[in-house]
């Protein structure tokens, strides 16, 4: 195949990013059913105070922090199922 023949990456992507904020927010709905708050289980990393830079005129605040759940897991799993079937 030629380069750019196929599926698009940017489909990819986007089906990503959407199986990872639906996962989230699945885990979060359902964090109070006993049943279900297995989802929420999770690991948050990053930056747990922000760096912060004071140049005089203008200061900047730098952080990142990111919170991996089972239910994120799950969303990346099934987007990435959906992918190939497109």
């Amino acid at each position: 195949m030629a380069k750019g023949a196929g599926k698009n990456n940017w489909a990819l992507f986007l089906l990503l990013l959407a199986g990872i904020v639906i996962g989230s927010f699945i885990a979060q709905a359902t964090a109070g059913i006993s049943a279900l708050s297995w989802l929420n289980y999770g690991q948050k990393f990053g930056l747990t105070s922000p760096l912060t830079l004071d140049l005089g005129i203008l200061v900047l605040t730098f952080a990142l922090s990111v919170k991996i759940t089972i239910g994120s897991i799950i969303g990346i799993l099934i987007a990435i199922i959906i992918y190939r079937f497109i």
